[in-house]
């Protein structure tokens, strides 16, 4: 004979005073509770690094300034360039050096910036490097 015997057949008590609670409702109760929502989010972002921006020196200017009237004067030619840049980030300090190969659709100097034929354009200040396809 168990412990519970005498227990175990007798009917299931249902309150006069209270409605049933619903199967939804009741299965809320053993839902997964989050007392810092939003927590993880930012130690991932606290955590996640980014470069800072590097000063180009006067030589490195002036190469990348030879470059860019050598493509000026082959434009007509749509020369393919794979470029890096570097891309701010838009949440924290710093951001990230980036390259991208594309053909060169214009060189706006007025506007500061590259233009490629898929209509993506990079800011001039923010190019660190380029080099022509052959």
């Amino acid at each position: 004979m168990g412990a519970y015997d005498d227990i175990l057949h007798l009917p299931h008590h249902r309150s006069e005073k209270y409605p049933a609670m619903s199967m939804r409702d009741r299965a809320a109760q053993f839902s997964s509770f989050r007392a810092l929502s939003g927590y993880e989010d930012a130690i991932d972002e606290t955590s996640r690094l980014t470069d800072r921006r590097a000063e180009r020196s006067e030589e490195e200017q002036r190469r990348l300034d030879e470059i860019l009237l050598r493509l000026e004067e082959h434009l007509s030619e749509k020369p393919t360039v794979t470029i890096t840049f570097f891309r701010p980030d838009p949440r924290k300090e710093g951001g990230a050096y980036l390259q991208r190969t594309g053909s060169l659709h214009a060189i706006d100097r007025v506007g500061r910036r590259l233009v490629f034929q898929d209509k993506w354009e990079v800011r001039l200040e923010d190019v660190y490097g380029i080099s022509e396809e052959e």
